[in-house]
């Protein structure tokens, strides 16, 4: 028997009468995923030691299949490559607003610290009642928790304690920039000021976006033009923002934007024939960043 944290541990015995019972395994004691586990269970909520016996079986996080006679069992959690997800972040950022270490947290959300740093340090969706007991233990609300207010307008949550507003320099501009997907092109239309948002890519030092010669952002061309990119991490009250102030011109090389349209790593969102390359040549870049201070 192999298990990985989240999965659930079923016990029920084939004999008529005797209760199915379920429980979700939330601490390991051996690095290849075997028994004993820490298994908290869902009719009472504790957590107890469970060294399985022949009526148990593992039910695999997403239903994954076990595996088979002589094949080898899967990568214990700990072991599997992986990075925190949003969940993850939001939980650990509550923990530590909370000023809570790792066992305190567990203890008040009734789970074994080593579940919790897996929560904490991989993509992870545990279940409702899971999100509910953390929730009720860091003093938040289960909406914070599972991302609910990711339609709201970025910015909305609390401002860092002892924030730090620092200029970025040019090659910190430039790397920023190259990361590509969606920027706002600003400039003055003969209908007033217009702000459009746009898919770009950084093409030798130019920001260039593709558009139709008859849509809004193509008024663009012939005109100077102020292009921004941000990222905001609601989550840790952080984020940066890059701006460039340049002249905006059509790509009328039709070997130029062949290439632009080879070289191009994602589409318009916006969909449709968008055969006009819009090209801008930075004249000013400038960004700046929110971080802790001391961070």
């Amino acid at each position: 028997m192999h298990a990985q944290l989240g999965d659930r541990l079923v016990v029920e015995s084939p004999a008529t009468g005797v209760t199915r019972r379920d429980g979700e395994i939330v601490g390991l004691h051996h690095d290849d995923g075997t028994p004993p586990y820490d298994v908290r269970w869902s009719d009472t909520g504790e957590v107890t030691l469970v060294f399985p016996g022949p009526d148990a079986h593992v039910q695999h996080l997403r239903h994954e299949r076990p595996p088979s006679p002589g094949q080898a069992p899967p990568a214990p959690a700990a072991a599997q490559a992986g990075h925190p997800g949003d969940f993850g972040r939001r939980v650990a950022e509550a923990r530590r607003q909370r000023g809570l270490s790792l066992q305190e947290a567990a203890a008040r959300a009734r789970m074994s610290p080593q579940y919790l740093a897996y929560l904490e340090q991989r993509p992870s969706e545990p279940g409702i009642a899971t999100v509910l007991r953390l929730a009720d233990a860091l003093d938040t609300s289960l909406s914070a928790l599972r991302g609910c207010d990711q339609d709201l307008p970025p910015g909305q949550g609390a401002a860092l304690l002892h924030p730090r507003l620092t200029g970025l320099g040019q090659d910190e501009c430039r790397a920023l920039l190259s990361t590509h997907g969606v920027g706002r092109i600003a400039f003055s239309a003969p209908d007033g000021p217009a702000a459009f948002p746009v898919n770009y890519e950084m093409v030798d030092g130019d920001v260039c976006f593709r558009t139709a010669p008859d849509a809004a952002p193509a008024a663009a061309v012939g005109r100077e033009v102020a292009f921004e990119v941000d990222r905001v991490d609601e989550v840790m009250s952080r984020g940066w923002s890059v701006l460039v102030v340049g002249r905006a011109e059509a790509v009328d090389d039709p070997e130029t934007a062949d290439r632009l349209h080879r070289q191009a790593r994602s589409g318009p969102w916006a969909g449709g024939a968008r055969t006009l390359w819009v090209r801008v040549r930075p004249t000013r870049l400038t960004g700046r960043r929110i971080t802790p201070a001391g961070g």
